[in-house]
C-alpha cells in the first residue's frame, strides 16, 4: 500500500479522507485549506501524479524517485524540498538502521515520501491533529513536526551508540580479538549518524533565516529554534562518539603493540637461552671430539707408525688427548661457552 494516509485540512481540522489522489486534488480545489499526502515507496505513476498537480520541480522529483540522497533543503520557487535520514536503533542486533524521507512543502500541500520504516509519520499526523491550533499554521507546521519527530527518534539511537561505546571501553583491556572489529563497525555507524545529523543544523538554520521573508508564524519559529537546539546537542554527541572511538582505536593499537613486544621479548629470551644451550653442547662435543680424533688415528694399526715402537708412545698419546681437551676447555670457558 503506497498511500499511507491522505487528507485535506481546513483551519487545522481534518475535513475529508479522499479515496485516491485525484479525489484529494478535487477536494483541495473545492474546499481550500491544505492537503497532506503520505506515500510509502510509491511507484512512478503516483510520484508523477503529485508532481503534475502541484508543479514540483523535475530535479526534486528525480531525487525522490532515485532515493539514496543526502540530507538537504532546496527551494524551488514557492516549494521546499527536504531530504532527511531518520534512524532507529535495533536492540536485538545492536545496529543502527537508517531510513530516508522526502518532503515537498508548498503553499497548500505537503507530500511525504518514505523509503523506510522510520520515521513514524503517523505519530506526527496524530499529534498535529490533536493540536489544530498548530496544524492551522499550514504546511510549515507539518515540516516542523516531521523535523521534530526525526530528531526525537535520534535520541534512542544516540543512547544505543553510547551504550555500545561503553561496552567497547570495558572490553578494551580484555585482550579479545573481536574488539578491533567492533570498533570499526561502530565507527561506520557513528560516521553514518554524523552524516544524518550534521546537515540538520544547516537545514534548520536555513529555515530560520527564511522565516521573516516567508512570513512564518513567530510561535512556529520558536518551535524550530527548539529543534535546532536539540540538533546541535545531537551533533556534539555524535562528534564526541567519533572522538572516543578514535581514542579507543589508538589505545587498542597500543595494547596490541605492547602485547606483540612482550611476545617478541619472550621469544628473544627463549632464543637466547637456546643459543646458550647450543654453545654448551657444541663446546663439549669439540672437547670430546679431540681425544677421539687422536685415539682414532693411533687405532688404525698401520705397520709404519714410528710412535708404535716408542716406549713413551702410549703415554704420549694420552697426554696429547688430555692436553687438547684441557686447552679446548679453557678456550671455551674464556669465551663463556661453558
Amino acid at each position: 500500500m503506497t498511500i499511507v494516509d491522505n487528507a485535506v485540512y481546513v483551519d487545522g481540522r481534518r475535513t475529508d479522507n479522499p479515496e485516491s489522489l485525484d479525489c484529494t486534488y478535487e477536494t483541495l480545489r473545492e474546499r481550500g485549506g491544505m492537503a497532506w499526502i503520505g506515500l510509502y515507496r510509491p511507484d512512478l505513476d503516483e510520484i508523477s501524479s503529485v508532481a503534475r498537480e502541484f508543479g514540483l520541480h523535475h530535479l526534486a522529483v528525480d531525487d525522490a524517485i532515485a532515493a539514496h540522497q543526502r540530507p538537504k533543503l532546496e527551494r524551488y520557487d514557492n516549494t521546499l524540498f527536504v531530504v532527511l535520514r531518520p534512524a532507529r536503533y535495533l536492540d536485538d542486533v545492536e545496529k543502527v538502521e537508517f531510513g530516508e524521507v522526502h518532503i515537498f512543502v508548498g503553499p497548500d500541500f505537503v507530500v511525504t515520501i518514505r523509503h523506510a520504516e522510520s520515521p513514524d509519520l503517523s505519530r506526527v499526523r496524530h499529534r498535529l491533529e490533536r493540536s489544530p491550533h498548530l496544524l492551522k499554521l499550514g504546511p510549515e507546521a507539518v515540516l516542523y513536526a516531521i523535523l521534530d519527530q526525526v530528531v526525537d527518534e535520534y535520541l534512542p539511537v544516540a543512547a544505543g551508540l553510547e551504550n555500545d561505546l561503553d561496552e567497547i571501553e570495558d572490553q578494551l583491556f580484555t585482550g579479545k580479538e573481536a574488539v578491533a572489529r567492533r570498533i570499526y563497525e561502530l565507527s561506520r555507524e557513528v560516521i553514518a549518524f554524523q552524516r544524518a545529523t550534521h546537515p540538520l543544523v544547516d537545514i534548520l538554520e536555513a529555515l530560520q533565516r527564511g522565516s521573516d521573508k516567508y512570513n512564518v508564524d513567530l510561535e512556529l519559529q520558536r518551535h524550530l529554534r527548539d529543534v535546532l537546539d536539540h540538533s546541535l546537542r545531537l551533533v556534539e554527541k555524535a562528534d564526541s562518539f567519533r572522538a572516543h572511538l578514535e581514542t579507543a582505536l589508538t589505545v587498542h593499537a597500543t595494547l596490541v603493540g605492547q602485547q606483540q613486544s612482550e611476545e617478541m621479548r619472550h621469544l628473544t629470551e627463549a632464543s637466547l637461552a637456546q643459543s646458550e644451550e647450543v654453545k654448551k653442547i657444541s663446546a663439549w662435543a669439540a672437547i670430546l671430539f679431540a681425544p677421539t680424533l687422536v685415539g682414532t688415528i693411533y687405532g688404525m694399526n698401520f705397520d709404519h707408525m714410528p710412535e708404535l715402537h716408542w716406549t713413551v708412545g702410549y703415554p704420549l698419546a694420552l697426554v696429547l688427548m688430555l692436553a687438547t681437551s684441557v686447552t679446548l676447555f679453557r678456550v671455551f670457558k674464556r669465551q663463556h661457552w661453558l
